[in-house]
């Protein structure tokens, strides 16, 4: 059996009993990277005999934590002290920070190996990065979060970190078949990653299971609540959410949604169909107006002084953003904010949402990352999301559905979504 195919609860706790080390562990994700990388292109930065390094240390001295001699994948908008961190833009090309993010520090005081920098879109945002889609490489693996979502996919690592302000998380996990979990707002620290929104910007991970991703967040929060239990004293109540949005679903989407109810109604589950408040269906398009309006301020150094370097896509999203007016923006974020102190009924009678990851399978192509409208309007309302993958398209490839939670809620949202994940996957 080859390491790198070894979830990651399974190669810590292999590890920590002495049936693995670290080094093999490392050694086998760098030979699979070693053969796949040519055609899916997960890595901006690879150091191999630096990860090699850090796994002899991790066998040679005592556990230090959750994660102690798993490797894991770092996006490359968040900070190294010790790689490059070029935020998916030339102006930062070999660009070495002084100091680690603090996800990253986290991460090696639980005792995780920093395998390398993962591909990222621009800064975060629409251009996008090289990276292919490992079940099809003429098809997209979503984004900004793209090296991280496909290298999980292809078992180059068994854990990454991603971010999310608009999709970043969700959509590339469902186009690549893994789980990606967006946490709450703020539930993971963002100092040290490349801001893109301040009031949407969300640290993320990916693992292939509930409990992996749960495990890397648990790791770097100090929270854990968020291990995932074996199983669940009962079935959780599932809302059938649509969505506003519900028109932008293609075929595959429609039926992975209805097949999940029906099956889940056919094991017992409590199941409802749950239309949103009204004012909801206004939240992508504010969450649209609340990003580009920050992303003129987080990028004014770039605009100053780089305009050239900057991508026709990202210059032409920061002159619209340029046009959006404080009161514009103040009623997006009022209208948040309501829709937010509304969230409690909505999950008055279900434990979970089940919602749309994206509207179908990856589309085919580079040039675009996809639609991020199934997704904005949670990141905007900050709640927990999980893409579970439970189906696949006519195309062959993965579709996800999105298990999403009340705000603060992010143990009990892990717990359904692991449920839901071995029920329906």
């Amino acid at each position: 059996m080859k390491l790198n195919t070894l979830s990651a609860v399974e190669a810590a706790r292999s590890i920590a009993a002495g049936e693995i080390s670290s080094v093999a562990l490392v050694r086998d994700c760098l030979a699979r990277i070693e053969e796949r990388e040519g055609e899916v292109q997960a890595w901006q930065y690879l150091d191999r005999e630096a990860a090699l390094e850090q796994a002899r240390a991790a066998d040679a001295g005592p556990r230090r934590g959750l994660l102690h001699g798993v490797p894991v994948g770092v996006k490359d908008v968040i900070d190294t002290a010790d790689m490059p961190t070029a935020y998916g833009s030339p102006i930062y090309a070999g660009h070495r920070p002084a100091s680690d993010a603090a996800c990253v520090a986290l991460t090696r005081a639980a005792g995780g190996i920093v395998l390398g920098k993962t591909v990222t879109t621009e800064f975060a945002a629409m251009h996008p990065g090289k990276t292919r889609n490992p079940h099809n490489p003429r098809h997209t693996p979503g984004g900004s979060s793209s090296g991280s979502a496909a290298g999980v996919a292809d078992c180059m690592m068994p854990l990454a970190f991603g971010t999310q302000t608009g999709g970043s998380m969700i959509r590339p996990a469902s186009f690549c078949g893994v789980v990606g979990y967006k946490p709450s707002f703020g539930l993971i620290s963002g100092v040290g990653v490349k801001t893109l929104a301040i009031s949407l910007d969300t640290i993320g991970t990916f693992g292939r299971t509930v409990p992996d991703a749960a495990l890397l967040a648990a790791a770097v929060s100090g929270r854990g609540d968020l291990l995932v239990p074996q199983t669940l004293a009962a079935a959780p109540r599932v809302g059938i959410c649509r969505t506003h949005e519900w028109d932008h679903a293609l075929p595959e989407t429609i039926a992975a949604l209805e097949g999940a109810a029906s099956r889940l109604g056919a094991a017992g589950v409590a199941l409802r169909t749950l239309d949103l408040p009204p004012a909801y269906a206004d939240l992508v398009r504010a969450q649209g107006d609340i990003m580009c309006f920050e992303e003129t301020q987080s990028f004014a150094h770039e605009r100053n002084r780089h305009w050239t370097q900057i991508s026709e896509r990202l210059r032409a999203s920061i002159e619209a953003g340029l046009q959006i007016s404080p009161a514009r923006y103040d009623a997006a974020q009022a209208l948040a904010r309501a829709c937010r102190a509304a969230l409690s009924g909505v999950f008055a009678d279900c434990d979970v949402l089940l919602a749309p990851s994206a509207p179908g399978e990856a589309p085919a192509g580079l040039a675009s990352t996809g639609d991020a409208v199934f997704n904005r309007m949670w990141t905007l309302l900050r709640t927990p999301c999980v893409n579970i993958p439970v189906a696949t398209g006519a195309n062959g490839l993965p579709v996800g559905l999105q298990v999403i939670g009340d705000f603060g809620c992010d143990a009990k949202t892990l717990a359904a979504a692991h449920w839901l994940h071995q029920a329906l996957g």
